[in-house]
């Protein structure tokens, strides 16, 4: 299996050859079109030049002249009209032309053979020399015209150039690779980290160190990731304590039903003890039907609801049927329930059913920790695009150790409480939930033996 780090440079590799063809192919390109016309026009001159400078000066011999020109960097090749050929320096790897325009010269005409020399994408005619690949004029020695072909010997005249260029390129391509190599090991190696930082997770290894002073893309990833890590961390904190909480609250009402059903099968007891037995044991298993009840609710919340389902419902109807509805628990302690409103028919965006749990589980517990004829008062207020609902009680009130910890699953503040009472400390975990998931929020204040406020912020 290849690795990212033999990814990356074989593409590297890869694209700088591809690259380096593709370069020689539009640079040939660019020489046949726009610098082959250019050349052909600038050694037609020089060698107008050679030929009127021979013409104009027969003091000296045609081949020490034309020795002597191309000493100074230039091939050449003359051509009687008998067919004769004499070449001076360094002779072309071919010197065959035909025959027609070796006369055509003669007869006074230009031979444009670099400018006229086929196109080929990867042989550029810049150093091509071959005689087609020259320029063709007409000379005249001793009264008899003779075709002279010439051309720059590439060689001679950039020797050195070539060579330098040719190391540099070298040299260029040698360093890109060393420099690919170190620089995609240091590209790969926080991905490597990453990788093995998520080996460590899978193992439950939430203990990770990564480096986080980049500021590029893997340095964002790797801030990502460790705030993952914690995420996770408190998470699967989070699990084995709600795992623990809801072993211990089904643990206890168990012991006591196991306890009480022994001691009602192995002993003689009185029929008055058997019926306290007997009541402990439903009380008990009614603490058990409604944890679990609330366990699933908890599941199902923590699954999220489908918003499709949400429709618009009348708070202030569906706080009086909840007000009916625990109208005994009211009278059975002599408290008063007052429902303030600004306008009518106010409405909210929600599920009838879990918004019901929520003021239930409200005004359930603003029952239970007020003592008797004491008040409840439940205030709609009606906001541009918000709703808010405020249960006030007047009851025994909230320390400030507790409010921090008042929507924890399991939590309950009033420690001193029996289990007996039905309570498991999930009413306001779910209820906190419910709102959450309708985008709105629940928030509490309150006043040690003077009572408490929660408000709760929906959209319209």
């Amino acid at each position: 299996m290849r690795t990212l780090y033999v990814r990356i440079i074989m593409t590297t590799m890869l694209i700088m050859i591809a690259s380096s063809i593709l370069g020689f192919v539009v640079t040939n390109i660019y020489y046949h079109n726009f610098l082959k016309p250019q050349n052909d026009k600038k050694i037609t001159e020089i060698a107008y030049q050679i030929s009127d400078m021979y013409e104009h000066n027969t003091n000296q011999p045609i081949s020490d002249y034309l020795q002597s020109i191309s000493q100074i960097g230039y091939k050449l090749h003359m051509i009687d009209a008998n067919g004769h050929a004499q070449s001076y320096g360094k002779p072309f790897s071919d010197e065959g032309v035909d025959a027609g325009v070796v006369s055509s010269i003669i007869e006074g005409e230009t031979f444009h053979g670099i400018e006229a020399y086929p196109w080929s994408p990867f042989v550029t005619g810049f150093f091509d020399h071959t005689l087609a690949n020259t320029i063709g004029v007409p000379i005249e020695i001793d009264g008899e015209k003779r075709a002279l072909f010439v051309r720059p010997y590439m060689m001679q005249q950039f020797g050195e150039l070539r060579v330098f260029l040719a190391i540099l390129l070298t040299l260029l391509l040698f360093f890109s690779f060393v420099i690919v190599l170190v620089s995609t090991r240091y590209l790969v190696k926080p991905i490597k980290n990453l990788t093995d930082a998520t080996h460590k997770i899978a193992a439950g290894n939430y203990h990770i160190k990564l480096n986080l002073n980049r500021k590029d893309e893997i340095g964002r990833l790797a801030r990502d990731f460790s705030q993952m890590s914690t995420s996770l961390e408190r998470t699967e904190e989070k699990r084995e304590e709600f795992v623990a909480s809801v072993s211990h609250e089904i643990q206890s009402p168990l012991t006591s039903i196991q306890g009480f059903s022994q001691a009602l099968r192995e002993e003689d007891i009185p029929v008055e003890e058997q019926q306290r037995y007997l009541s402990i044991i439903e009380k008990e298993s009614r603490r058990l039907s409604v944890l679990s009840s609330q366990l699933l609710t908890l599941s199902f919340l923590d699954s999220e609801t489908d918003l499709e389902q949400f429709v618009p419902l009348n708070i202030e109807k569906q706080l009086k049927e909840v007000m009916s509805t625990i109208e005994w628990q009211l009278q059975e302690k002599n408290l008063s329930v007052t429902l303030e409103k600004e306008e009518l028919d106010i409405k909210v965006l929600g599920d009838p059913k879990l918004l019901y749990q929520v003021w239930m589980n409200l005004l359930t517990n603003a029952v239970k920790y007020t003592p008797e004829n004491g008040e409840i008062k439940v205030e709609i207020i009606n906001l541009r695009d918000e709703v808010e609902v405020y249960v006030s009680d007047t009851g025994i009130g909230i320390s400030e150790e507790d409010m921090a910890h008042l929507f924890e699953r399991f939590y309950r503040a009033d420690k001193a409480r029996t289990r007996t009472d039905h309570s498991t400390g999930l009413g306001l975990s779910i209820a906190q939930k419910i709102i959450e998931l309708h985008e709105g929020s629940i928030t509490a204040r309150s006043t040690l033996g003077e009572g408490s406020t929660f408000i709760v912020t929906l959209k319209k």
